[in-house]
Formats: C-alpha cells, sequence, structure tokens
C-alpha cells in the first residue's frame, strides 16, 4: 500500500470571468498519509477551498492530478468518480447544506438513498436508520433525531452535517472551514469531535480553516499563498 493515501501533483487550477481566465493554483504538490489530520491555512483568494475541491473530485484540475493510495483518480469516467465521492470521500461544508424540510435522522440517511436507489433503500431501511441513529449518537445528538435543521443550533446542524459525511464509511474526510460559522467554544467543540473520529477511525483528514488555533491542533498545517504552498509546518501539541 502506498504510503501517502491521498496526493496531489502539480494541480493547476483556474476560472472564467468573462473573456478572462482568474488563476487559482499554480501546481499545487500535496502528500497526506493515511490517517493523518491535516488543515489548510491560507488568506481568503489563496485557493484553500480549490484545493479541497480537486481532492475530493468536486472538480477537476486544468493540469496534474488527484492520486489515491498511488493511484490516478481524477481522470476516470464521470460513474467512478461519483462512486468515488459517494463512498470514499466525505464532505463537511462550512453551511451544512442540510435539507430544511428533512429530520436530522432523514438528513443522515439521505446519502445512502442517493447511493442504493429508491427501491433498494427502502429494502435495508431498517438497517440504515439504525446506523445513522448510531452515528447521531456519537456526534451527541440522540435526543435530536426528530428535528429539523430549523430547530437545530449552529453547532448541531455541524454535527448532523458529520454524523452525514460519516454514513457511508469513508476513508478520507474533507472539511471546508467546518468552524467558520460557530463560535470560539462550540467550534473548539466540533473540532474536538473531529480529532477523536480521526483517532478512532483511522480517517484521513484534509480541513480548511482560517482559524490558527484550531490549524494548530492538526498533525500538521500546509500554508497556501496566492495559489502555491508556501510552507509546511508541524503543529503544534
Amino acid at each position: 500500500m502506498a504510503k501517502n493515501h491521498l496526493e496531489a501533483v502539480g494541480l493547476v487550477k483556474a476560472y472564467r470571468k468573462g473573456r478572462f481566465a482568474v488563476p487559482v493554483l499554480h501546481g499545487v504538490d500535496l502528500e497526506v498519509e493515511r490517517g493523518e489530520l491535516v488543515a489548510v491555512i491560507g488568506s481568503s483568494g489563496s485557493g484553500k477551498s480549490t484545493l479541497l475541491h480537486l481532492l475530493g473530485l468536486l472538480d477537476t484540475p486544468d493540469a496534474g492530478s488527484v492520486l489515491l493510495d498511488g493511484k490516478r483518480i481524477d481522470d476516470g469516467p464521470e460513474k467512478g468518480r461519483d462512486l468515488l465521492r459517494n463512498q470514499t470521500f466525505g464532505f463537511i461544508f462550512q453551511f451544512y447544506h442540510l435539507l430544511p424540510e428533512l429530520t436530522a435522522l432523514e438528513n443522515v440517511m439521505l446519502p445512502h438513498m442517493i447511493r442504493l436507489g429508491f427501491r433498494s433503500y427502502l429494502s435495508k431501511r431498517s438497517g440504515i436508520r439504525k446506523d445513522a441513529t448510531a452515528l447521531l449518537e456519537r456526534v451527541g445528538l440522540g435526543h435530536r433525531l426528530d428535528h429539523r435543521p430549523a430547530e437545530l443550533s449552529g453547532g448541531e446542524m455541524q454535527r448532523t452535517a458529520i454524523a452525514r459525511a460519516l454514513v457511508g464509511g469513508p476513508e478520507v474526510l474533507l472539511a471546508d472551514e467546518p468552524t467558520g460559522n460557530l463560535d470560539a467554544a462550540t467550534g473548539q467543540g466540533v473540532l474536538e469531535l473531529l480529532r477523536d473520529l480521526n483517532r478512532e477511525r483511522h480517517l484521513t483528514m484534509m480541513m480548511v480553516t482560517h482559524d490558527g488555533h484550531i490549524a494548530q491542533q492538526a498533525d500538521r498545517v500546509v500554508r497556501l499563498a496566492e495559489g502555491r504552498v508556501e510552507e509546511w509546518a508541524p503543529a503544534l501539541a
């Protein structure tokens, strides 16, 4: 097995604004070992979220490649990339992206419906419900199963989003500003939960954050500046 679980090689990305191309990443190289928690920091516009989206196959690079266990994964057929996004990668976003009409439990169960299709999902619904309930209990929301997002606090919505990201048993968790909408104490609680899950499940994690205190609790800190890796720094004990 390759030592590096997730790897970016020479990633280049630009976006179009009218007639103009706006460069974002300029040949980023990045290596993440299995079970490692890496924080990515940098100023607004430095390319942090773009890098995360490319690694998770939510977008495609203009040049360079993304490797998982030494095998390139960004250039395969769309169906294969869909499976990787649904089964191998878990995603957590700053704005939660919970469906407001569904309960916390139903939001966590939703990825299985997407993966299995409606009929197969119905036949396995009891087991899926049991697994989703166990995950919500693990993130401290066993008493909020039937509450809709509008009835949850920001921290509770983010914990629901974390449970949803974990429901498919991913190998890699990608978190984009997971504490960005939370107060300091709640954000620290979410970070501690992610850290515990990283250790319990040996999950490979990459977390984009603007919060230096949060970043320094990772195993390693990567700084991006103007679309390039400017600095590698070990996290503080």
